[in-house]
């Protein structure tokens, strides 16, 4: 939106010779006040009228509210201007920043102080030595349009939404990003703390930290931390666009409880995997089962597998947490047949599991895999395979074992760290595998997936 400048005819129009104030009615209300309210500033200087126009334009705005809500209480008045004169101080706060002369943001500065004057009102009483004195409230908004128009007072969200359009993350972290500041704005108001960058110290970062179990309703620090972490994301952003002077955040981290070897998820045992892969299952979870066992990929990225992402005795899955792109991993010849029965006759854009077609909602933030992982669990407990530890939400197993399996399984095969990494997307420092190479680590990370059997079963019964 541009600055306010001599060309400005927001709200204005010539009548006459003169300008005058026009506000549009909402169509609702036109029965009532007519299509427009209209009222002469008595000025042929546009830029005279600009300066004149915001008194004019809210007690304008103010006929049309009261016509809207006559019964409104004087609180919800002065809430319903608030909100409204912080939209206009974000706007004129970013006209501000952007002005490229000092002509600019001196009539910028016009602008706000004139906005200022309206929302304090008129003086109530003449106080000592003449000075006018305002009603509390309008004088406490006027103060702080003023501060986050001319940038001495930024809220703490002031910048997120740009963030958030910057920002390529998935929606559900997207979403976490949207309650952090949301938890951080109610602890501010809840602990009388000023919710703008300038005022939101270390200090008050390890306040809100103790405090935001009570705020969750949750005490997992992985949980806790998960916003934090984002909190600090943002203001590393911040930083970076010298919005902020350091990124309080950082570092801040909740810490979790020291955990025995029996309190840690772990792999599938032999004996649990022949439960599994013998249980009476249909041919979707069995299918489903052997590619976890045999890729050592996540789940999400199996229900997700199209025909085009099993070719050329390749997988192509989808990137996962902070993989940068999709990642290869070879065919196990015990899994030929089943990649050859799920792409038989199929188009290469059909899924290879339309059994789990996952959520309908566009704006749901759940995973296609979303019920898979609750019908494997049903699964895995009706066979007898749980490890459900008083105080752990998650059982010790889950769908992520078989990952866990298949790296312990190629570890004790002699196949190399690195090369274990690649194939089941681990952090990993200078390898991979490019996702069109048939070069020798692809070579290598075939002869590491082979190195993998499934536990000797007998023909399961359907």
């Amino acid at each position: 939106m541009p600055a306010p400048s001599s060309a400005d005819t927001k709200y204005l129009e010539v009548h006459g010779s003169k300008w005058r104030v026009v506000v549009t009615v909402p169509r609702r209300l036109q029965r009532k006040l007519g299509t427009k309210l209209k009222r002469p500033l008595g000025t042929d200087s546009l830029r005279e009228a600009n300066r004149l126009k915001w008194d004019v334009v809210a007690e304008l705005k103010a006929v049309i509210e009261q016509a809207e809500r006559p019964d409104m209480s004087k609180d919800a008045a002065l809430a319903t201007a608030r909100v409204k004169a912080m939209e206009e101080a974000r706007r004129l706060s970013l006209q501000r920043n952007a002005a490229f002369d000092l002509e600019q943001r001196y009539r910028i500065d016009d602008a706000i102080e004139g906005y200022a004057e309206v929302l304090a009102g008129d003086p109530v009483e003449v106080g000592d030595h003449g000075h006018p004195v305002f009603e509390p409230e309008r004088d406490a908004l006027a103060m702080e349009f003023l501060a986050i128009a001319k940038g001495k007072r930024t809220p703490i969200d002031f910048h997120h939404a740009k963030y958030m359009s910057m920002s390529q993350v998935k929606a559900r972290t997207a979403a976490d990003d949207r309650r952090a500041i949301k938890y951080l704005k109610e602890w501010c108001e809840s602990n009388g703390v000023s919710p703008h960058l300038q005022t939101v110290t270390k200090r008050e970062a390890v306040r809100f930290c103790d405090d935001l179990p009570g705020l969750v309703g949750k005490s997992d620090p992985a949980t806790l931390n998960k916003y934090i972490s984002r909190l600090s994301v943002y203001w590393t952003w911040l930083e970076g666009r010298h919005e902020v002077d350091i990124n309080i955040w950082r570092g801040r981290r909740l810490k979790k409880p020291l955990q025995t070897t029996d309190q840690k998820e772990r792999p599938f045992t032999e004996t649990e995997m022949k439960a599994l892969l013998l249980g009476s299952a249909d041919q979707a979870m069995h299918d489903l089962m052997r590619i976890g066992a045999l890729t050592g990929a996540r789940l999400d990225a199996i229900v997700c597998l199209k025909v085009k992402d099993c070719q050329n005795s390749t997988f192509v899955f989808k990137p996962q947490k902070k993989e940068p792109g999709p990642r290869l991993c070879p065919i196990h010849p015990g899994l030929v047949e089943i990649v050859g029965r799920r792409t038989a006759n199929k188009a290469e854009d059909d899924d290879i599991f339309p059994e789990w077609p996952g959520v309908k909602k566009a704006t749901s933030l759940r995973e296609r895999s979303f019920k898979t992982s609750n019908q494997f669990t049903e699964y895995r407990r009706r066979v007898g395979v749980d490890d459900q530890k008083e105080g752990k939400r998650r059982s010790l197993v889950n769908f992520h074992s078989f990952r866990r399996w298949f790296a312990t399984k190629a570890e004790q095969a002699g196949q190399p760290e690195g090369i274990i990494s690649a194939v089941i997307g681990h952090k990993r420092n200078g390898i991979t595998l490019g996702v069109y190479s048939a070069g020798p680590l692809l070579e290598q990370a075939r002869q590491c997936v082979e190195a993998v059997r499934l536990p000797l079963v007998e023909q399961r019964q359907d």
